[in-house]
């Protein structure tokens, strides 16, 4: 027996008792606050949708396009919120920004209640959509920058799930408002179910204001201890000191493929979400008039059920594949959109087939979770780079999303839209394509590093003299004659301050 590894084992055992106790705080703390957060913005953001297909239709009279072009307005305040957002992230403590733009979003869900016309509407929703942008892009560069990249991949998928479980909810809450609350104070039940949804808003803006702690170079938070503070630092690659944003960060950020090719993948991997984002399925059951308000409020919510599991397979999956490309995802989004969208440009089908191409389109959801956790695994060397990247990425699927949904998806093609379902199947061909971009650059990075890396390594190294027994021993361990070396990673040579390797023998600098 080895007494030497059993007393060199203990401090090791200590570290990882150590780490496992920060991971789990910072799961606790961080990840519970950002999953919160954002199942409350799905449900505040789904409310619109739900609202529609619950009264708000005949009662405002939209009887054209007027959903859509809500739905433009808050996408237009939504991009133009992630530019404060992005700066606002790197100039000042996270907590307060995310419990002042809580606390707004809240505010317009709530006064959603007293509209009487479509004009009005836009109007929240634009300042709703302003205070709601840093929620998705600012949490994933949060979770970037405490957590490792074996660890990521699940809890953005987990983080990505609350959103989807917020989407799901909505649907359920609204018909629990609709069946309880309808006609109570001579209101509307769509009416009941902004001011619900507003009101879960506020506690969570405090419950931010308070507990979130931050980045960990910053963090002031009381229930980290000095020591874990410090090792939420050190276990994660060393990063350059932090700069301000300058004109040359911004050039030498702008001049690398990086912010193009993975703002272009979720450009049209997000455009693959496209039968849950516009509704269709919720759109075809109410002009069918076979199904209740109840029916048409409950069964789109599996689609985001199969994308709960879809996202949680993908992200333990990536998990695994730490530091790997991750174009076989973009292969499995263009196989789905393939299938769902050509059962559904047939049309004339049973509706257990129509049932399964809508809830197979749920499965696009996984490529958010997967991307976004990509972007941070390529760009962690560069901390500036990795949150202006990931607020780009959001921005620019936005600013497309603005004129393509309204295009391909008018609420007057319900409820075939057939050039809806062959865009489809086109940006999931492209999102493939991109993702293996994407994972060609990568690996190209990835070599260029190991390149530098070996130079570095070489040039800070010299030859060291060695004595005649060493020689021999070294002559030996070549051709293979001494076995118990290559038994024995831990055989030591006499020599003094030399380091012995396969290829040469090296006396590195720092001895």
């Amino acid at each position: 027996m080895n007494f030497r590894n059993i007393f060199r084992s203990q401090p090791a055992n200590e570290r990882l008792r150590r780490e496992r106790t920060l991971v789990f705080k910072i799961d606790w703390f961080i990840l519970s606050y950002c999953c919160v957060s954002y199942f409350i913005n799905y449900l505040d953001r789904s409310s619109i949708n739900n609202a529609y297909l619950s009264g708000m239709k005949e009662d405002l009279k939209m009887y054209g396009n007027e959903l859509q072009d809500i739905n433009v307005v808050f996408t237009c305040g939504y991009i133009i919120g992630q530019i404060p957002g992005s700066y606002a992230m790197q100039k000042m403590p996270a907590r307060y920004w995310f419990a002042v733009m809580n606390s707004i979003w809240g505010i317009m869900t709530i006064l959603s209640f007293t509209v009487h016309s479509v004009s009005s509407m836009m109007a929240l929703r634009f300042f709703m959509a302003v205070a709601e942008a840093s929620t998705f892009a600012g949490t994933h560069y949060i979770l970037g920058a405490w957590y490792k990249s074996s660890e990521i991949y699940k809890r953005a998928a987990i983080f990505s799930i609350s959103g989807l479980i917020g989407s799901m909810f909505a649907g359920y809450l609204q018909t629990a408002v609709h069946s309880s609350l309808d006609g109570v104070c001579g209101m509307a039940g769509w009416r009941w179910l902004f001011i619900v949804d507003g009101l879960l808003t506020i506690p969570l803006a405090f419950y931010g204001y308070f507990l979130f702690p931050d980045v960990p170079e910053t963090t002031k938070a009381p229930y980290f201890t000095e020591y874990e503070k410090q090792l939420a630092v050190k276990r994660l690659p060393a990063l350059p000191k932090k700069k301000p944003i300058t004109k040359q960060s911004l050039l030498t950020i702008f001049r690398s493929w990086r912010i193009y090719g993975l703002s272009i993948l979720w450009l049209f991997s997000g455009e693959t979400q496209a039968i849950a984002v516009n509704v269709l399925m919720g759109q075809w059951m109410k002009v069918s008039g076979d199904f209740s308000v109840s029916q048409i409020n409950n069964y789109p919510t599996v689609i985001t059920a199969v994308g709960v599991v879809s996202t949680m397979g993908a992200s333990i999956l990536s998990d695994r594949l730490s530091g790997h490309t991750r174009w076989p995802f973009g292969l499995f989004l263009f196989s789905v959109t393939v299938v769902s969208s050509s059962i559904l440009l047939a049309w004339s089908v049973p509706y257990g087939l129509k049932f399964f191409a809508y809830f197979l389109s749920g499965c696009t959801y996984a490529g958010q979770a997967v991307w976004f956790s990509w972007a941070n695994d390529i760009c962690r060397d560069n901390d500036q780079e990795r949150g202006i990247i990931v607020f780009i990425m959001n921005m620019v699927q936005n600013i497309w999303h603005v004129w393509w949904a309204p295009v391909m998806y008018p609420n007057t093609d319900t409820p075939r839209f057939i050039k809806g379902y062959i865009a489809l199947i086109v940006v999931g061909g492209l999102t493939f394509f991109c993702s293996c971009i994407v994972s060609f650059m990568q690996k190209r990075d990835q070599r260029i590093k190991r390149t530098q890396q070996d130079t570095k390594e070489e040039q800070n190294s010299t030859f060291a003299e060695v004595s005649e027994d060493d020689a021999i021993k070294i002559d030996n361990i070549s051709s293979g004659k001494d076995n118990e070396f290559n038994r024995n990673e831990d055989t030591v040579l006499e020599t003094p301050k030399m380091v012995y390797t396969r290829q040469r023998i090296l006396k590195p600098d720092y001895i």
